[in-house]
């Protein structure tokens, strides 16, 4: 028989009540307003996301994580990455920085405390906006947020996915550079929407049955993968 769920934080936000919840040592809940953002016992999506985005990155690359979570993808990211790149990680909640160096860091080995990351808080969207009009670049992009591309995503005017974000992500990205989306389902029309603005595009739906998620990749052509230059 199954423990019962304990709660170990809870928080109200501007997005509606966060909580961390509890079972077992290593099974653990994130919800927002009810709605389960991540499970520790189902991140197979997520680490296949940090580690394909992050293949083949030479020292001295410089990426970018949108969305902290339970630090899964960024331990993927950590892992697959060289000794010499630096990680920034954005997350909105400072409680989610909180969680993940107190109760959470033994999941990722403590993945925040790894010397090679910087932890920000704040709206990715912003970070990438700022970075597509600076000198240097970034040779990967990492978006596990709790929204990925879906259906109702506005194909002009969202922050991330719509055609502008797009093209503020290119501009962001160093030639060769990939930007990494995590969703919940296909969503053709965003992947249209990354072809436009020239982005090579390839899926990946890990596993076989049960929960299965997606991994958008989009990859800038040219150059290498490290370290940034301006283009």
């Amino acid at each position: 028989m199954s423990k019962a769920w304990e709660t170990l934080d809870e928080r109200e936000t501007p997005d509606g009540l966060l909580e961390l919840r509890r079972r077992d040592v290593d099974d653990f809940l994130i919800l927002l307003g009810g709605r389960v953002l991540m499970n520790s016992r189902a991140s197979r999506s997520e680490e296949i996301l940090g580690r394909k985005a992050c293949a083949g990155l030479a020292p001295g690359a410089r990426v970018l994580v949108g969305g902290l979570g339970m630090a899964m993808t960024l331990r993927a990211v950590l892992d697959s990455i060289p000794t010499q790149t630096s990680v920034t990680v954005v997350e909105l909640h400072p409680v989610i920085v909180e969680w993940c160096r107190g109760p959470l860091a033994e999941l990722t080995g403590a993945a925040l405390e790894d010397p090679r990351v910087e932890a920000r808080i704040g709206d990715v969207a912003d970070c990438i906006r700022e970075s597509s009009s600076a000198t240097e670049r970034y040779d990967a992009i990492v978006l596990d947020l709790f929204e990925g591309p879906h259906a109702g995503t506005h194909a002009k005017g969202d922050p991330l996915y719509g055609r502008g974000a797009i093209e503020r992500t290119w501009q962001a990205l160093a030639p060769g550079g990939v930007v990494g989306v995590w969703a919940e389902a296909p969503e053709q029309r965003f992947e249209a929407r990354l072809k436009s603005q020239g982005f090579a595009v390839e899926t990946h739906r890990p596993g076989r049955g049960g929960l299965r998620h997606w991994v958008i990749l989009g990859r800038r052509p040219g150059g290498i993968r490290g370290p940034s230059r301006g283009s």
